[in-house]
């Protein structure tokens, strides 16, 4: 009984909201890796592109209806993206309520610029998805004033048509690359892969996935805004 207790309540615990930011941080990097993967597409055209967009409409068919694994999956990142911001707000309101408050100067120690800023770049990730879903899903007016649910590809060469639309964009991904560096590495080592001889192997993965991941993003805005893509 006490043992299935303490299993319950882990997710109080450090070390459980830990594993919380690191299980649902993975299942957001497998997210945004199929997500760019899916935007790469647009450079082999309109048709393909759209097929694609309608058959994530369509997965699991005939067995599943129209939308519904889509459905399911994208209530899955919601929950996952609250647990997670859930986990990251208290251990960061945990770690400044355990910070001894009578030193006058404030000192950090080996701790990167990405470390130090990821909580920052975080709640910029989070209003920039809720700006992306305005802006190419739900297709507001004031921002997409030429949205056409059944052509994807022309929402997103009219959306990234506009300079300020690619700027805000390119801001974004970057961001996304530093939240990305620091997440993995805390991620897989709290995983369990936190020993010396898989340090190199950690670092090359978050420095990769850092670096490819905003980049291949990156390239649909640029390539639009320079004519290379176009209707």
């Amino acid at each position: 009984m006490s043992a299935a207790v303490g299993i319950t309540n882990l997710y109080r615990t450090s070390i459980g909201k830990k594993v919380i930011m690191a299980v649902t941080g993975l299942l957001w990097v497998g997210f945004v890796v199929f997500h760019m993967y899916g935007n790469l597409k647009i450079f082999s055209g309109a048709p393909y592109f759209n097929a694609y967009a309608e058959g994530l409409r369509e997965l699991g068919t005939p067995l599943f209806g129209h939308l519904h694994l889509l459905t399911v999956a994208r209530a899955g990142l919601v929950v996952t993206l609250l647990a997670h911001i859930w986990a990251a707000v208290t251990l960061s309101l945990q770690a400044r309520n355990a910070r001894p408050k009578n030193y006058s100067v404030k000192r950090v120690v080996q701790a990167s610029w990405a470390s130090q800023y990821i909580r920052w770049g975080g709640v910029a990730i989070f209003f920039f998805i809720i700006y992306h879903l305005a802006h190419f899903t739900w297709g507001v007016p004031f921002l997409h004033s030429q949205f056409d649910r059944h052509d994807p590809y022309a929402n997103v060469v009219f959306g990234f048509s506009a300079p300020y639309n690619v700027a805000i964009y390119l801001v974004a991904v970057t961001a996304l690359g530093f939240h990305l560096y620091h997440g993995v590495w805390s991620m897989l080592q709290t995983l369990g892969l936190n020993s010396q001889e898989y340090s190199p192997a950690i670092r090359l993965v978050a420095v990769a996935l850092g670096f490819l991941i905003p980049v291949g993003f990156a390239s649909v805005p640029i390539a639009i805004l320079a004519g290379f893509v176009t209707l």
